[in-house]
């Protein structure tokens, strides 16, 4: 599942997400969801998130 739809993402759910400074890189950092950060249903370039270890970026992919 990808993580554009805000009902995909679980809170203590894993994911990969892309932080703000790895955008153009693409690197994709593993975690377990703390908050959702997005307001709205979905989003196209993936959902914002905080991790449990306080990273915050944008959901690529549910695992």
């Amino acid at each position: 599942m990808d993580g554009t739809n805000r009902s995909n993402i679980k809170i203590g759910g894993k994911v990969l997400v892309v932080q703000k400074q790895d955008q153009r890189s693409g690197k994709l950092t593993e975690g377990l969801v703390k908050r959702i950060l997005t307001n709205s249903a979905n989003h196209h370039h993936g959902c914002k998130v905080m991790l449990e270890d306080g990273i915050v970026g944008r959901v690529q992919k549910i695992l």
